[in-house]
């Protein structure tokens, strides 16, 4: 059974840094293109950032250059380092897999005050 558990949402300043986690369990994430996506209030969830089993990344234009997805083999975790944030980065994160039909986390509140 895939599970994905993501963490290191909370509440920061703009300008300020936060790190989100996102534990798999059930498949090897190195085998698998993991992404991070993100819902806004009232909005449609969008991708922000994607890393290939091959280790390519790709990042949605509003976070290039702030923020950096990567991944632990070791851990089976992947992580999106998000510096310089801004008020319009406030959202909910997920992280999902894509496999299958894919799958995904439960989300991880992010909340950034101007």
């Amino acid at each position: 059974q895939v599970q994905l558990v993501e963490s290191g949402g909370g509440l920061v300043q703009a300008g300020g840094s936060l790190r989100l986690s996102c534990q798999i369990s059930g498949i090897t994430a190195s085998r698998v293109a993991t992404g991070w996506h993100r819902q806004a209030p009232g909005k449609q969830r969008e991708p922000v950032a994607l890393i290939t089993s091959g280790g390519r990344i790709n990042y949605a234009d509003s976070v290039k250059g702030r923020f950096t997805i990567s991944r632990d083999n070791t851990k089976n975790t992947v992580y999106l380092q998000m510096n310089s944030l801004k008020p319009e980065d406030t959202a909910v994160y997920f992280c999902n897999v894509v496999v299958g039909s894919g799958y995904w986390g439960q989300g991880t509140q992010v909340t950034v005050s101007s």
